[in-house]
């Protein structure tokens, strides 16, 4: 299924299940084929489980333009409009919860009811004067020069880094090569983009202003992203936010600790 956005891009989605909606927003380089641990088990929970591919991810078209962080947000709000979806439950994954920040922050609470923000890349991952605790802008200058120089050798190393955890790498390596061949299918322009814009999201502003209840779940060892960075910040920010910090676990811990988080998102949801 299809669906499109205020551009004309045309994004894939897929839609299961009955009851109360949960979205689950996907992280870059992802597609909707990540949520394999989640969406069967909410929808034997009783909730009609969506999700769409990201412009130049998965099965969706593939623009030139379109990769900024308001247009991401955007394609969001097209996707909740297109389907009517109310009373909604955002369950965003890393790059996917600064695009849930900025959806909620440009287009409101109305159609949401909660968010779960699982290993996300908030508040703002960029040093600047007002944010000291960021990272150096030459960080992503090497990240952008690796994938320039050969995206399959940094997607792999990346795929390996991201499953690890203080206790070694919980994940085969069948999962492994699975989540590269994943990221490999998105557009290598929009991996270059992708990673530019959410390096520059600054979602502070939009996090303070959250009104509905918030869930914030970090690994501790998360190596793409430590959650010195982001997840604790983000929970400070969020008012009345809760905080859930898995010991060992790193940025694929919606795989490696997918039991856990899903008994903590389902309690979360009930409470």
């Amino acid at each position: 299924m299809f669906f499109e956005t205020a551009d004309g891009t045309r994004l894939a989605y897929e839609d299961y299940g009955q009851g109360r909606p949960i979205v689950f927003v996907t992280g870059a380089m992802l597609n909707t084929e990540m949520w394999e641990y989640q969406i069967p088990f909410f929808v034997e929970q009783g909730f009609r489980c969506l999700s769409f591919d990201r412009r130049g991810h998965g099965r969706s078209d593939r623009p030139s333009a379109g990769y900024d962080i308001d247009t991401l947000a955007d394609d969001l709000a097209a996707f909740l409009d297109h389907l009517d979806l109310r009373d909604v439950i955002l369950v965003a994954h890393s790059t996917g919860g600064a695009e849930v920040a900025r959806y909620l922050g440009r287009h409101g609470e109305e159609r949401v009811d909660r968010a779960v923000f699982v290993a996300a890349i908030l508040p703002f991952l960029k040093l600047t004067d007002d944010n000291p605790g960021g990272v150096p802008e030459a960080a992503l200058d090497g990240l952008l020069a690796a994938v320039r120089s050969d995206r399959p050798k940094w997607l792999t190393m990346q795929s390996q880094l991201y499953f690890a955890t203080q206790l070694g790498t919980e994940a085969s390596p069948a999962m492994i090569d699975w989540k590269l061949r994943m990221c490999l299918s998105t557009s290598p322009w929009a991996t270059l983009q992708v990673q530019q814009t959410v390096f520059h999201a600054d979602n502070r502003e939009q996090l303070r202003g959250l009104t509905i209840p918030a869930l914030v779940v970090h690994g501790d060892a998360d190596f793409s992203a430590p959650a010195e960075v982001t997840g604790r910040r983000t929970a400070e920010l969020i008012p009345g936010a809760v905080y859930k910090e898995y010991p060992a676990a790193g940025h694929g811990l919606y795989i490696t600790h997918k039991d856990q988080l899903n008994a903590d998102i389902l309690d979360f949801i009930k409470s």
